[in-house]
């Protein structure tokens, strides 16, 4: 864990630059306190005041303070289980949702669709609320709802999420299509002439590539983590992060304890095998949930630290150079976090860890929200 002065030194740190995370999930994790009536997301996320502490969310306004977060991309993040117009309606669902909760918490959140109002609302003292769309799924391979998307407010665009789109592969679903089809890369082209950022989080490596190839504007991955460090499928290879760099794109570091500890991967990796062999899906978020808390009974997880993100952090730095790294927490997207890095209000444990290493504060300002904002800006 970090030093008092340095958790100090990065809170004072935050309160001057913004802090960008690249994907949180609480839009969908507002879902799960409905009562089972089928009452819709807008009445459940209603009941919830986000003013006040949630023990079982990793993100509220109180955390939000702690934690110095001054620019937010609220994942709209739909199941894969969801196809065609069903998609494409709760997304719209999703986007409402993020527009609906930054009206009931105006004097704390504010809307923002570029990096400029992401600024302004910054120094207002709120947070900048943008827009990343989780899963080309969601736009059932229709251009045209991709521009929607774009004409309301949303950001970035993920190609896939755990399962394969009909254009993209999926890092954790079978090759069918050698990375991007053609459509696929008609997509990224359309993202880049509209000024949507390509996310390559949860992408196949051979889709990495075939987008990187295609992009004439920077990328980047919202939450991932470096496979040379923990071998796991989401995480990205060094060549792409090296081809990343010319691409001046920026790899969020995730704190996903499967990503990020190498042993933790390995226990994933064994999950997904004895899901497999039961006939059961890893990819499907509710099957693994539903598995693996029957299945940690006689396996239990390995745990993650802050040591374990920090190494990722730094592998990024050295291979792919200081103005290519940010985070990407993925907070109230997984069950549990890394030891010191439990929730929203601990990300002055990352920075103040970095700087009790020796980085500089004009280093760790490019981690925490710079880098990213150069890239949105060169988007906008």
């Amino acid at each position: 864990m970090p030093s008092s002065s340095g958790v100090e030194r990065a809170r004072a740190l935050l309160r001057r630059v913004p802090l960008v995370d690249g994907h949180n999930d609480l839009p969908w994790a507002l879902r799960e306190f409905g009562d089972g009536t089928g009452e819709d997301v807008y009445t459940t996320a209603a009941k919830i005041d986000l003013t006040e502490r949630h023990p079982s969310l990793h993100t509220d306004l109180v955390k939000m303070r702690e934690g110095g977060l001054g620019m937010q991309f609220w994942s709209v993040w739909i199941p894969g289980r969801l196809a065609g117009d069903g998609a494409v309606t709760a997304v719209l669902e999703q986007i409402e949702l993020v527009h609906e909760l930054a009206g009931r918490y105006s004097d704390h959140l504010g809307i923002a669709t570029t990096a400029a109002e992401a600024e302004e609302v910054f120094r207002s003292g709120r947070v900048a609320s943008l827009l990343g769309a989780e899963g080309g799924h969601s736009i059932n391979s229709s251009l045209g709802v991709l521009r929607a998307l774009r004409r309301l407010g949303v950001r970035y665009m993920t190609l896939t999420h755990n399962d394969n789109t009909p254009w993209a592969d999926s890092a954790t679903d079978q090759p069918e299509h050698g990375g991007l089809t053609e459509f696929g890369r008609d997509v990224v082209r359309e993202m880049n002439r509209i000024g949507m950022l390509v996310d390559l989080s949860h992408v196949a490596p051979s889709t990495m590539h075939a987008a990187l190839d295609t992009s004439v504007k920077p990328v980047i991955f919202s939450h991932s983590s470096c496979r040379q460090v923990a071998d796991h499928p989401r995480n990205v290879p060094d060549d792409v992060l090296v081809k990343l760099k010319a691409n001046g794109g920026v790899a969020m570091i995730t704190f996903v304890p499967s990503f990020v500890s190498p042993r933790f991967a390995e226990w994933d990796a064994a999950l997904r095998d004895a899901m497999t062999a039961a006939g059961a899906n890893h990819a499907d978020m509710g099957e693994r949930k539903t598995f693996g808390e029957e299945w940690m009974v006689d396996h239990p997880a390995p745990t993650a630290t802050l040591d374990d993100v920090v190494a990722h952090v730094e592998h990024a730095r050295e291979v792919v150079g200081i103005d290519h790294i940010g985070v990407g927490g993925d907070y109230d997207g997984v069950q549990a976090l890394p030891q010191g890095l439990e929730d929203v209000s601990t990300y002055p444990n990352l920075f103040g860890a970095l700087l009790d290493k020796g980085w500089s504060e004009d280093d760790c300002a490019k981690l925490a929200g710079a880098n990213v904002l150069r890239v949105l800006r060169d988007a906008d």
